[in-house]
């Protein structure tokens, strides 16, 4: 399927929003820091950057150590505040991949509705979530806490290795489906959630 996806041309969808200079876009899952990269180039958004992993915080911090439209924050947003370990495998770096061989750091992660309120964010215009297993949770807490209703897109990647991933995935859409609609869909590699509007 992701081969599909690229080779379809479909990873433009990624970057097509109705975003400008005073637009805010929160990246979780900053990695290195590409898509926040292109899309501020495209856009000169205010983005919030969310990479747990020491490594790729300190690199995109770094990266965009001059740029000051660019927050970056060394812990992941989630459902629930804490530490945890995370296995550490590059741009596939999750909690839900541990065990024998497999080195690992422990993160930090943050409530979301909590960030959210201590920041005074009445608005998010894009929200794009690539955290190996942590969307889950993440989606749950939003969708719960009535934050999600602040978030206008919401580009998510969910991941089929969690336990019971399709039955979460289908429930989140379903919930999803009250406050926004799908702009595209492929499952288990990308989709967009737009809120509804009047």
């Amino acid at each position: 399927m992701v081969s599909k996806w690229k080779k379809g041309g479909n990873e433009k969808l990624r970057y097509k929003y109705n975003l400008n200079q005073d637009s805010i876009v929160f990246d979780l899952g900053g990695y290195v820091g590409q898509w926040s990269s292109d899309i501020f180039s495209m856009y000169l958004c205010q983005l919030y950057i969310f990479e747990p992993v020491n490594k790729y915080y300190n690199d995109i911090k770094e990266r965009f150590i001059n740029n000051k439209s660019m927050r970056v924050y060394q812990f992941g947003l989630s459902g629930n505040n804490g530490e945890l370990n995370i296995g550490l495998s590059d741009d596939g770096s999750s909690i839900y991949k541990q065990g024998w061989g497999v080195e690992q750091e422990k993160i930090m992660l943050k409530k979301a509705s909590e960030f959210i309120k201590e920041n005074g964010i009445t608005k998010i215009d894009l929200m794009k979530i690539n955290i190996e297993g942590g969307e889950y949770d993440l989606l749950e807490h939003l969708i719960e806490s009535g934050e999600i209703k602040k978030i206008k897109n919401i580009q998510v990647q969910f991941h089929d290795f969690v336990p019971n991933a399709k039955e979460r995935m289908k429930n989140i859409q379903k919930k999803l489906s009250r406050t926004h609609r799908t702009t595209y869909q492929f499952e288990f590699v990308w989709e967009n959630w737009e809120i509804n509007t009047l």
